[in-house]
């Protein structure tokens, strides 16, 4: 009766074990099926079928809630929207899986220049500079925003309300 509950514990000590390395993924393997989904919410996004894109993009995230991509994209609508402020907490939600991500880090900083915290941006812009220190795509793409500013904070209402 002894061995048996000695051999019964051994087995179950070397299941648990063996369970988690079989069955957990490295946190930057995305699951086939989620990246799939997103690349159909690119092709939605680009086709200007917003609705239709962050569905597919939700989808994504529901397969695989590590798919950080899936958030940035997300996030790449609510700015095509005017959602700026969904906009930054989609890049926080990828910043959160990996903080320097550079696609999150230039969306959020665009979102950023939109609302006006021109400060915040800069700083996104600043941190970009660090990790891309011989330049890349995204950093140009902030430098670009900063640039030309906000085009809905700027913007101006009627000077006289319109008549029916």
């Amino acid at each position: 009766m002894h061995a048996l509950s000695r051999s019964l514990l051994i087995g179950l000590a070397a299941f648990a074990l063996a369970a988690p390395g079989t069955a957990q993924r490295p946190d930057d393997e995305i699951l086939p099926k989620s990246i799939q989904l997103e690349k159909q919410g690119e092709a939605l996004l680009a086709a200007g079928k917003f609705e239709d894109a962050e569905d597919m993009f939700e989808t994504a995230l529901a397969v695989d809630p590590r798919n950080r991509g899936a958030y940035v994209d997300i996030a790449r609508v609510a700015g095509r929207q005017h959602l700026y402020g969904k906009s930054i907490r989609m890049t926080n939600k990828a910043l959160a899986l990996e903080p320097n991500d550079v696609d999150a880090i230039a969306v959020q900083g665009e979102a950023m220049v939109e609302l006006g915290a021109l400060p915040r941006a800069q700083a996104n812009l600043a941190k970009l500079q660090q990790i891309c220190a011989k330049g890349c795509p995204q950093l140009a793409q902030l430098q670009a925003a900063i640039s030309r500013g906000p085009s809905v904070a700027s913007a101006k209402a009627p000077e006289s309300p319109k008549s029916n």
